[in-house]
Order: C-alpha cells, then sequence, then structure tokens
C-alpha cells in the first residue's frame, strides 16, 4: 500500500494548482487524472479569456493550461493519467487515512492518504434533464461535446444550429460554428436574462447578429433519424408554457449548454452533506468539508465558476488548508454559519471558522442595479453598480472584520438597493 501526503482526484486547473502550492510546501502529492493527459477542459478551448488574474495575461485556454502543465512539469508533481477512480472509503489502518481505488490500463491503484483533495470538476447537464420530448434522435450534443468535435478533432457536427440554454460554453459555440461557415438559427434561453456573462453576449452573439430568444423553451424535437427541428414555447414569469406560443424553428443539429452541475458522486458515498444550491459540498473557508475531516474541494466541483482564476484560487486555497491540517493535526474549530438573505442565490463557503481572510464567491438570483452586498452583523458593505446570475461576486472578509462574529452562530448576507 502507498502512501503520499495528499492525493488529488482530477487533473484540471485546481488539481494542478493544488499539488503545485502542496509541493512548494515540501508534501509530496499524487494527482489522479481520468483523461487521457493533464489540464481538464482548457484543453480544449481555444477562445481567450484565461489567466488575466493568474497570470496577469489575457490567454486561450490551451495556452493557460499549456503554462501550468509547465510548471508541475518543472516541479517534479507525480500524477497518473487514464486512471478512473472508482471509490473513496476509510482505510483498514484507521483514521485519519483514506482509501483511494482506482482502475487504469496499467491496472488496479490502491493508495492511502490522510488529506484528500477533490477537483473533479462538474458535468454537463443533458437534454434528458431538461424535459425535451420526442425521440432519441442523432445530431444531439452537449456544448462541451460540440467543443471538442470542433477544437480538438476539428469536425463540424452540423451546418444549422439551435443552441438550447445561454450558458458560456454555448455563447462561445454559437460563434465558433459562425466562424466555420454554420448557421446558428438561434440560442434559446427559458429565463428572461441571458445565463452567460456580458462579454460573452456582446462578443459571440451580439457581434455575429445570431439571435438570443429569452423567455423561450424547447419542448420537443422533431426528426425522423437526425435533428429537423424544434418546437419552442413562450414561458411567462413563472415559467409555465404559455398556450398557444408554439414555434418550429428547423435545424439538423441541437446543441444543449444548460449549464453543469458538480461531479460529486464519489463525495456523496462518503456521506458529505451537500449544499442544493450549489449541488456541491458544504465547506468552511479553508474549502475543507465541515462533514469529513481531511477532505478539501476546490474548483467547479465545490461550485460552478465562471473564470478559470476562480479555479485556481480554489485550488491554492484547498492546498493551504491541507497544509495547515499535516503541520498542526486535528484541530478543533467552532464555525459561524452564513445565511442567505435577499436576492442572493448560493454562497460559498457555507461556514467561517473567524481565523483568517475569507475569500467568499456568491450568485444572486435576479439581476440589479445599483446595490450593496450587505453583511448585517459586522456592519460591511459592498457596493456594485450591477449584478446578474450569470456572474459570479467575489469579496473578500478581512479576519478583523469577524473576530466580533465569535459568540453569534450566523452571519446573514444579502443584496440591497441602494
Amino acid at each position: 500500500m502507498t502512501r503520499y501526503d495528499t492525493i488529488v482526484i482530477g487533473g484540471g486547473p485546481a488539481g494542478l494548482s493544488a499539488a503545485l502550492k502542496l509541493k512548494a510546501k515540501g508534501f509530496d502529492s499524487l494527482v489522479i487524472e481520468s483523461g487521457d493527459r493533464i489540464g481538464g477542459i482548457p484543453l480544449q478551448c481555444i477562445h481567450p479569456g484565461f489567466g488575466l488574474h493568474y497570470l496577469g495575461e489575457d490567454l486561450t485556454g490551451t495556452e493557460f493550461i499549456h503554462r501550468l502543465i509547465g510548471m508541475v512539469e518543472d516541479q517534479g508533481v507525480e500524477y497518473r493519467v487514464r486512471s478512473h477512480v472508482v471509490r473513496v472509503k476509510p482505510s483498514r489502518t484507521g483514521y485519519p487515512y483514506k482509501r483511494i481505488e482506482a482502475v487504469s490500463p496499467y491496472g488496479f491503484i490502491e493508495v492511502e492518504t490522510p488529506i484528500l483533495i477533490y477537483t473533479a470538476g462538474a458535468r454537463e447537464r443533458t437534454i434528458f434533464e431538461i424535459g425535451v420530448t420526442g425521440e432519441r434522435l442523432s445530431g444531439v450534443f452537449t456544448a462541451g461535446e460540440a467543443q471538442a468535435y470542433m477544437d480538438i478533432f476539428g469536425i463540424l457536427p452540423g451546418s444549422r444550429i439551435v443552441i438550447i440554454g445561454s450558458g458560456d460554453v454555448g455563447l462561445i459555440m454559437a460563434r465558433r460554428f459562425a466562424l466555420e461557415g454554420a448557421k446558428v438559427e438561434a440560442v434559446i434561453e427559458m429565463m428572461p436574462w441571458p445565463g452567460g456573462l456580458t462579454r460573452n453576449i456582446v462578443q459571440c452573439l451580439l457581434d455575429y447578429d445570431i439571435p438570443l430568444l429569452l423567455s423561450r423553451m424547447v419542448v420537443r424535437l422533431e426528426g425522423k433519424r437526425r435533428v429537423e427541428g424544434v418546437v419552442t414555447v413562450r414561458v411567462d414569469e413563472d415559467l409555465n408554457p404559455i398556450p398557444g406560443s408554439e414555434e418550429l424553428i428547423e435545424c439538423d443539429t441541437v446543441v444543449v449548454s444548460a449549464g453543469l452541475t458538480p461531479n460529486v458522486r464519489l463525495l456523496e458515498g462518503l456521506g458529505l452533506a451537500m449544499d442544493p444550491s450549489t449541488r456541491g459540498p458544504i465547506v468552511d473557508d479553508y474549502l475543507e468539508s465541515i462533514t469529513y475531516q481531511g477532505i478539501f474541494i476546490a474548483g467547479n466541483a465545490l461550485v460552478v465558476n465562471d473564470l478559470v482564476d476562480y479555479v485556481v484560487e480554489q485550488g491554492e486555497s484547498a492546498a493551504e488548508g491541507a497544509s495547515i491540517l499535516l503541520y498542526e493535526g486535528v484541530k478543533p474549530r467552532s464555525y459561524v454559519r452564513i445565511t442567505k438573505g435577499r436576492n442572493v442565490r448560493l454562497i460559498v463557503p457555507q461556514y467561517l471558522s473567524c481565523e483568517k481572510d475569507a475569500v467568499l464567491y456568491m450568485r444572486v438570483q435576479k439581476p440589479e442595479y445599483d446595490v450593496k452586498v450587505c453583511f448585517e452583523e459586522i456592519s460591511r458593505e459592498f457596493r456594485y453598480p450591477v449584478v446578474r446570475p450569470a456572474e459570479m461576486i467575489r469579496l473578500t472578509l478581512r479576519r478583523s472584520d469577524l473576530e466580533d462574529l465569535r459568540r453569534l452562530d450566523s452571519l446573514t448576507v444579502e443584496v440591497k438597493r441602494v
């Protein structure tokens, strides 16, 4: 049985940044990646917008991850690819070790560690999860699949495209289709506002005259063997279909960009507490699970992020928390719970130890202009000219702000109009 100081599950930006941070602190870690190579999703992202905060440059996804992989190779971080983790369970040798079991073309892998950093990313929601009926036709892809077809294998999936959902990957793929000569008939969004970043709405849709249909949903696929069209319907303020508003849009390809869900199946098997709003684990400000000591979560496995820079930041934060636990061993903590107030859809972390500066990531439920994010118990507020559900809010609470919270059970965050 091989033991490591830490095991990192997932070789994307969060996992690699965590392993690099641990290496700098003198700890040996093993990165386990199920893909053919380390790097994760940025390997198929040829568009810019990566590394603005982390590296101070505007890079494409491939440029960004090439630099990160170069750092991993230079520092001698150990990793194994084409290795699929099938089980995480307590070790037979007892607490605090965890046993990780994985399969690979080279055989069965079994390793132990006191610290697990889980950075397995998120999966895309499929057409069967968003209530679209009809036959199981060919020509239906998720946005990530279409991106891999085009940017890695050089295959154009279709010529007349309908994109369901206005998530960022779908918006970027709308531009890619247009650049390759395909016609994007429409991007269809059920909500009354777009689901992607404003810059992607402008650069990917407006600049290419691609229609964005808001308050609409696709209810049925039409066709015999391959998609020939989609039936859409308008929805009211409660997202209920409006009778008589059906419309057929002809197409030969449907791309689903209906959002991501944290890939946490292995953690659910361990009994970790999950947050229904993020669909990821409940963590403290060290990004450690509050229900299972020694398991840290970062990146899209924790909460779906807008920017790879936030993913890398979370990976380093998890590594920082892991190194403290390795140095100090078991350390009892008392927590202050963060509760969601007006116009707050989700917030991570959900608990604060009040021992250090805390970086918070949050999303609102609906767009608002000229607002302030308030923490009533500590009389702290942050002003924003606009907040949108698609754009994550990142803010920092200083340790000095949190000192008076130790006597409280909870801290309420809410968005108010100025």
